[in-house]
């Protein structure tokens, strides 16, 4: 359940940038809160969710970037986060909800690695992103994955657009939303010819939020509610 407090902050931009600032310099939720929305039956193994040691996986970066709602909106200054519908052809997590973010480059930090995919993928200015820390990396199984996401702010919307054949449209979810009483949802799902339980996030107007990214977002309000 949402606290008080944190639905506060939802509603706040300057108080979720600032909150957010503080909490990741410190201890954060991890594993723990990540295989709170892994399909079953992975939620009980979260050990297969950590990059430690692992030496066979592809590198990327990830942005969270949260900005103010634009000026004019019903609920304009809200922070609302960003996030993409990825195009149903492709073969790694075709038409699922991620962040903006890819593969790491020869000799690129993974902080620029999000920063310059989210360039690449939504035209976003790297020059107006103030980084805040980064979450827990998460291993992800079905493409072999270690995926760093990093959290950034926007002090104004900014100005963007699918700019890769890759992305089929931006989402713009308000924080409280997500933060909302029964936004996170569960059901059995056919997934590799089995069924699952599978928890996702349920938003007005994006497509079921789920694995991976539903994974580092829990991290990410988890951090909020904490």
């Amino acid at each position: 359940m949402t606290s008080p407090d944190a639905a506060g902050v939802a509603t706040d931009f300057a108080a979720t940038g600032r909150r957010l600032e503080q909490r990741l310099g410190g201890p954060l939720p991890g594993s723990s809160a990540q295989a709170r929305t892994a399909p079953s039956p992975r939620t009980a193994d979260s050990s297969r969710l950590s990059v430690e040691g692992r030496t066979d996986c592809r590198e990327a970066g990830v942005l969270a970037l949260l900005f103010p709602q634009a000026e004019g909106a019903a609920e304009d200054g809200r922070p609302v986060l960003l996030l993409t519908e990825r195009r149903g052809h492709l073969d790694d997590h075709g038409g699922q909800v991620s962040f903006p973010g890819g593969q790491r480059e020869a000799g690129e930090a993974l902080d620029e690695t999000a920063l310059r995919e989210a360039r690449e993928e939504v035209a976003l200015d790297p020059t107006g992103v103030r980084l805040l820390g980064a979450l827990t990396p998460l291993y992800v199984p079905p493409s072999r994955f270690c995926v760093h996401p990093f959290v950034g702010v926007a002090g104004a919307a900014p100005p963007l657009h699918p700019a890769d054949a890759e992305v089929a449209r931006l989402l713009r979810v308000p924080l409280a939303d997500l933060l909302a009483p029964g936004a996170l949802t569960c059901e059995p799902w056919t997934l590799h010819g089995r069924t699952v339980d599978v928890p996702f996030f349920d938003v007005a107007g994006a497509p079921p939020i789920w694995g991976a990214t539903s994974m580092m977002l829990a991290e990410l309000l988890a951090v909020l509610e904490d």
